[in-house]
């Protein structure tokens, strides 16, 4: 998703990489939460840009971070699988 004015160009940037690794996920068992294919959560995890997800499909992804991590890293968010970035136009 690209949000954008006359001056600057926001860039929704995509971490379900970084939280993966982060909470020790594999695409096998995040897959396996989901019924999904590990194929289709190594294509969503491998996008920089918040890939086209929608809200249900988007809440069921961190109800499986959150059940798959290990104790002390507490609820995944929104906010730590997606950051808007500013960045200035050419």
């Amino acid at each position: 998703m690209v949000v954008s004015n006359s001056h600057k160009k926001s860039v929704v940037r995509w971490k379900l990489r970084e939280v993966m690794a982060r909470r020790r996920i594999t695409n096998k068992a995040l897959a396996d939460e989901l019924k999904a294919h590990p194929t289709s959560i190594s294509r969503i995890k491998t996008q920089d840009v918040l890939p086209e997800i929608g809200g249900e499909a988007l809440g069921r992804l961190i109800d499986g971070i959150n059940k798959l991590s290990v104790e002390g890293f507490g609820d995944c968010t929104l906010e730590e699988l997606a950051e808007l970035v500013s960045q200035e136009s050419d």
